[in-house]
């Protein structure tokens, strides 16, 4: 054999420090002897090789032992016995079962062939491929306060209009619409397994985007106080216009969001500022209040001074017209009889002038004697009830 050493110089072993072949170590007449030694290796081959002859022998001829006999031959008949486990076994790893609430894709070549509803399907396994789709189970996604892995900012906290700072927590409910595509359009589910790759991280992503969008266009005091339904009703609307740009064949369900507020770093100064922006409001409405009731008084005196002004402006006018109109009268008087009006005109100023006045006057004509017996208290007292 190529492992023996006929040199001598190994005591006659083998590699592997077995006795020769054939040897007698301390008298024992088996290979290996008594001692323990495993068996030569080419007696395992040999042996192995007597094992598959047996299990298979040749047919038609005999063995080189001399114990020959037919062996197995594989006639027509049973050709196509195996060939028809074959194909049954074929046919039967093509069935698979979709379940109610899911529906299967169906690729053909990993090519688009077909939605399999609930119940029992079959394809041709090796050239078909059926992948199924939950479209009926509604999954959430959460985008709340936590941290990622490095530590790193919060996804919640986003920016206002007006530079302020809130803290948004919400959820996304949402899953796969069954509703009919268009024509030339594949269907929701088919969508979501050629479109799509991670639908969750993409809903968190486009869910996450449209809530900053829709935050960042409103101020802060609406968002925190009665405007929270409509920033959850735009949300939702962009986010689902985003899936459709997409055609990812998501349906979005509802989105839930949880009282904004603001960071908890900055919560007491917000809350200086919106008392300082309450106390300015009830201060300009006290104003407006006071405005209200002193600015009618006000309008309503300078009306009055208006019409007070314009009545005296409409007597004083009416009176000069007057005048003059006398004056006129008076001088076309003066034209016709010069003595006469002068004459009138002295004794109406003489009334003007002294009708008022207390007085009794006597010619000079008058006699000396009667004058002492006049009554002259009783025609001043009569003078003065006449009056």
């Amino acid at each position: 054999m190529p492992w023996q050493d006929n040199s001598g110089n190994n005591g006659g072993r083998g590699p592997w420090g077995q006795p020769p072949r054939g040897g007698n170590n301390n008298g024992g007449g088996k290979r290996g002897g008594n001692n323990g030694e495993p068996p030569d290796l080419e007696d395992i081959l040999q042996a192995s090789r007597q094992r598959l002859k047996r299990a298979f022998p040749r047919g038609g001829g005999r063995g080189n032992g001399g114990g020959g006999g037919r062996g197995f031959q594989l006639n027509r008949g049973m050709a196509m016995l195996i060939g028809a486990g074959v194909i049954g076994l074929w046919f039967v790893s093509g069935i698979y079962f979709v379940g109610p609430q899911e529906q299967a894709v169906k690729t053909t070549f990993g090519k688009y062939a077909g939605i399999s509803g609930p119940g029992p399907h079959w394809r041709a396994p090796m050239i078909q491929g059926v992948t199924l789709v939950a479209v009926d189970e509604q999954r959430t996604q959460t985008i709340d306060g936590s941290t990622n892995g490095a530590g790193g900012s919060r996804e919640n906290l986003m920016l206002t209009s007006d530079r302020n700072i809130v803290d948004v927590s919400f959820t996304v409910n949402w899953n796969i619409s069954r509703a009919a595509p268009a024509e030339g359009e594949l269907p929701n589910a088919a969508k979501l397994i050629f479109n799509i790759e991670g639908p969750d991280n993409m809903v968190k992503a486009v869910a996450e985007a449209a809530m900053r969008e829709t935050v960042g266009a409103k101020e802060l005091e609406p968002i925190i106080t009665s405007g929270q339904a409509e920033v959850v009703e735009q949300t939702r609307q962009r986010i689902q216009e985003t899936l459709d740009f997409y055609q990812s064949g998501i349906q979005v369900l509802r989105v839930n969001m949880e009282k904004p507020e603001v960071p908890a770093a900055v919560r007491d100064d917000f809350a200086d500022v919106i008392k300082a922006r309450n106390e300015k409001e009830r201060m300009i409405n006290e104003a407006q209040r006071n405005a209200n009731q002193i600015i009618p008084i006000a309008e309503g005196q300078a009306q009055k001074t208006i019409e007070e002004a314009r009545g005296y402006a409409a007597r004083v006018e009416a009176d000069s017209l007057g005048q003059a109109e006398r004056f006129n009268k008076i001088y076309t008087e003066y034209a016709r009889a010069p003595e006469v009006t002068r004459q009138r005109m002295y004794l109406e100023t003489i009334e003007d002038v002294l009708g008022g006045m207390n007085k009794i006057i006597i010619e000079d004509g008058a006699g000396s004697g009667v004058v002492p017996y006049l009554p002259l208290n009783e025609l001043r007292s009569n003078s003065n009830s006449n009056n």
